[in-house]
């Protein structure tokens, strides 16, 4: 029972962290999201066996981790939360490809080792700064700005409530667990036979509080417009913002920096 209403908590933590007041936080939403795909596109677009052309790109999410004063611990937890996911896609690399592919002495590094590494790395670059967004931005901004880049309306209304309703459904369920723990005695009907009728119960609980929550929002006069607490305008920071990080990514993607650092490098000492 506890560890659910931690769970409520932490996901409501990663939305209270968007409303912070901080130089990222006061950017544009629309600003924010189009310079994060422009990263995550660039990021995921070098090669397979690329890693330390990836290591650049970690001074946009690091940048803004100080900027905006985020808690990197926080964060942390949430990445390595669905870090299994990325292991599991690449951790079978290593006996697939097992071309060699670096040698580093008399260590040789295999194409599967360093494609497995180059997965991590994509993943914490592009899933980190994707989570950054949302504490920056929250989510509703972000639906807001989908909905300014012409994203279909109905697509960005359900990804909203999607998200809302997921902390009715969360709340519904620790009320059931509450009520099944505080009517077992010696730990009888905590079995997972109870577990199908708690299921059922909690479905029609959620349909009927999303009803009910549908009802308010009409009688609030909601015609499907999505609408934040505070009138936003594209102004000059949201464009150098924008622009300088887009062009910054596109020139690590255009150019190998640490390959080039270590050739000029190696070049002060022959």
């Amino acid at each position: 029972m506890a560890r659910i209403d931690s769970a409520v908590f932490d996901l409501d933590t990663l939305d209270l962290l968007a409303y912070r007041d901080s130089v990222v936080h006061r950017l544009d939403p629309r600003a924010k999201l189009l310079t994060t795909l422009v990263f995550i596109i660039t990021v995921v677009s070098h090669g397979r066996y690329e890693i330390a052309a990836l290591l650049p790109y970690l001074i946009f999410p690091a940048s803004l981790l100080i900027l905006a004063n985020l808690p990197v611990g926080y964060l942390g937890k949430k990445l390595l939360l669905v870090a299994p996911f990325a292991l599991f896609i690449g951790v079978f690399n290593p006996f697939i490809d097992r071309d060699i592919i670096l040698q580093l002495g008399p260590l040789s590094v295999s194409g599967g080792w360093l494609s497995f590494g180059s997965i991590m790395l994509r993943f914490t670059l592009t899933v980190g700064t994707a989570l950054i967004l949302v504490a920056t931005t929250s989510f509703h901004g972000i639906c807001y700005a989908l909905e300014k880049f012409l994203a279909p309306r109905v697509f960005v209304l359900q990804l909203l409530f999607l998200y809302r309703y997921l902390f009715v459904l969360i709340e519904q369920a620790v009320r059931l667990v509450k009520a099944r723990s505080l009517r077992s005695f010696h730990g009888r009907g905590l079995g997972i036979k109870s577990y199908s009728p708690l299921i059922g119960q909690l479905l029609l609980r959620t349909m009927d509080r999303a009803q009910r929550i549908h009802l308010a929002m009409l009688c609030r006069g909601f015609t499907g417009e999505i609408h934040l607490g505070r009138k936003l305008q594209i102004g000059l920071p949201d464009v150098v913002f924008t622009l300088g990080w887009s062009l910054l990514f596109i020139l690590f993607r255009s150019i190998n920096i640490p390959q080039q650092i270590g050739a000029w490098t190696l070049g002060l000492f022959q």
